[in-house]
């Protein structure tokens, strides 16, 4: 299957940009990375919230380029290879009695503090940072998303059951939340560092 890449940055938004920052060096990948860096700053997300939901994004040029393209290129990285990262070092609690399995049986479930995950009867993840919720997709953490996404479920009316266990990779959940859980803690080092001033 071929795909038809066509590029999003504009010939005459490279200029501007160029221009704006008096360096000849920055490439469009520059730009995009930049953009997303800038998403993800805080006082960027309050100010423009409300314009946010409706229209598309006002891409302010703040102060210091280099410092949002960098923050963008390690974001981007960390979003797009996260199957690629080493997951966080998350503590197991295995079931005394219980033989350990890593298969989610029926649905994850965080403790009321979120400091646990309970995969199934025989194991239960503990340790998990605050960080790892802070970083949203919406209006729920990325962590909360896995949780709902990967359970085991039958859909009513077809009878046609959900599993998202791999037979060939038993441990491929167990390792993805602990993988989701380095991706926020992560995200928010990286947020915590963006520039103070995003906008002129």
């Amino acid at each position: 299957m071929e795909f038809n890449r066509r590029e999003n940055i504009t010939d005459w938004a490279l200029t501007q940009i160029r221009q704006h920052y008096d360096d000849d060096t920055i490439g469009k990948w520059d730009i995009f990375h930049y953009v997303y860096g800038l998403l993800h700053h805080p006082g960027y997300r309050t100010k423009f919230a409300d314009n946010l939901k409706r229209e598309l994004p006002r891409i302010p040029l703040a102060p210091d380029f280099r410092a949002f393209a960098s923050a963008g290129a390690e974001l981007a990285r960390l979003h797009l290879d996260y199957e690629k990262l080493e997951p966080y070092p998350l503590t197991w609690l295995e079931t005394p009695d219980v033989p350990l399995s890593y298969r989610v049986e029926n649905k994850m479930r965080l403790s009321k503090d979120k400091t646990t995950l309970l995969v199934n009867p025989s194991l239960t993840l503990s340790a998990i940072p605050p960080e790892a919720l802070q970083y949203r997709l919406g209006n729920r953490s990325a962590l909360e998303w896995v949780i709902d996404q990967y359970q085991v479920s039958e859909d009513k009316r077809s009878g046609i059951r959900s599993d998202p266990n791999r037979d060939d990779d038993p441990e491929y959940i167990v390792r993805l939340v602990g993988q989701v859980v380095r991706v926020g803690v992560e995200t928010v080092r990286i947020i915590a560092g963006l520039p103070a001033k995003f906008s002129p």
